[in-house]
């Protein structure tokens, strides 16, 4: 089965070589997606010293900054907001964030939400609290 590499204009370029999405068949699958803004390094809701090191987040923010990032990379793949079938969530701070999140995932996803899975990481490659890796269907011709 062959597959499509897949980019949108208005998400943030990816931190490596990767699309922002494949199409293989009747699935879309994305590349882990995190709260940047296109064009800049600025990462909505997070200060940062001057080492790069966080200062201070704001995970409400950084989540809609995400979630709208996904629709962008979504619908520009061809795909939809209620096309996504599969999240898999990863959150450097569980504790503290995961209220957060889960009340924005209702608000984001109240009828017919998708799958989901909630890790706790140390890390992520950029300065940020959460990143999505997200499968949704296309949508039919």
């Amino acid at each position: 089965m062959s597959s499509e590499s897949l980019n949108s204009d208005k998400a943030p370029e990816p931190v490596g070589l990767y699309p922002h999405a494949k199409r293989v068949g009747n699935l879309l699958f994305l590349s882990g997606v995190g709260p940047r803004e296109k064009g800049t390094k600025k990462i909505p809701g997070v200060e940062l010293d001057e080492q790069g090191q966080i200062l201070s987040y704001d995970i409400e923010t950084q989540c809609r900054s995400v979630f709208q990032n996904v629709r962008y990379i979504v619908e520009a793949s061809g795909s939809s907001w209620n096309n996504i079938v599969d999240v898999t969530v990863f959150l450097t701070n569980m504790k503290d964030d995961f209220p957060t999140y889960n009340r924005l995932w209702a608000e984001y996803f109240g009828e017919n939400p998708p799958c989901r899975t909630t890790l706790e990481i140390n890390c992520l490659p950029t300065p940020i609290a959460i990143e999505l890796k997200v499968v949704a269907t296309m949508n039919e011709a």
